[in-house]
């Protein structure tokens, strides 16, 4: 039976379970998932958090973080600034990087949404105003979502996966998971 663990990736952890590169060993997916066989479908950078699927089904895997099954994904992000309705629609037309231009996102301004703490928190700045969005990308390349709001002026503070397709974060914490049936 295809097993498929929803986890809740906290800041600062590896999205793999080990780091042997490191010569001081780094927090991976390892300290907080010990279930043998289950691998990540696709990728959460160790400075992003939120929701990460780990299976032990390659077609699962596949069809989740495949580009060509254009699973949406929904992040929460914070960004530096406060984005003009010029910069939320440049986001859901795409935006040109140096990869190439990315495909059009759902993408909205959003209340502050009532999220854990991140340790460490976001630097403030008395001077810079901050505000949140949603995102909803079809594609996943590296650091897009990072490179997407740094390309229409607003930079990445903090950013949360919330959802993969109609799996959701709701109602786990940091660093804990649940197993669905699938």
């Amino acid at each position: 039976m295809t097993r498929l663990i929803l986890l809740n990736k906290p800041f600062d952890v590896l999205p793999q379970f080990t780091d042997l590169k490191s010569p001081s060993p780094r927090a991976t997916l390892s300290d907080f998932v010990k279930v043998p066989g289950v691998y990540p479908a696709g990728r959460l950078d160790r400075d992003s958090e939120g929701l990460l699927l780990l299976t032990d089904d390659g077609r699962l895997q596949a069809r989740i973080s495949n580009p060509r099954y254009k699973t949406p994904k929904t992040y929460l992000v914070q960004v530096e600034g406060e984005p003009d309705e010029a910069a939320i629609q440049a986001l859901c037309k795409g935006v040109t990087l140096n990869d190439g231009p990315t495909l059009p996102a759902d993408a909205r301004r959003i209340d502050t949404p009532d999220l854990w703490p991140r340790n460490p928190p976001v630097r403030f700045r008395k001077t810079v105003p901050d505000c949140w969005i949603e995102l909803t990308l079809r594609e996943g390349r590296n650091r897009q979502v990072r490179r997407m709001t740094a390309a229409v002026g607003h930079p990445t503070l903090r950013l949360v996966r919330w959802s993969i397709g109609d799996w959701t974060l709701d109602g786990i914490a940091p660093g804990e998971w649940r197993e669905v049936a699938v």
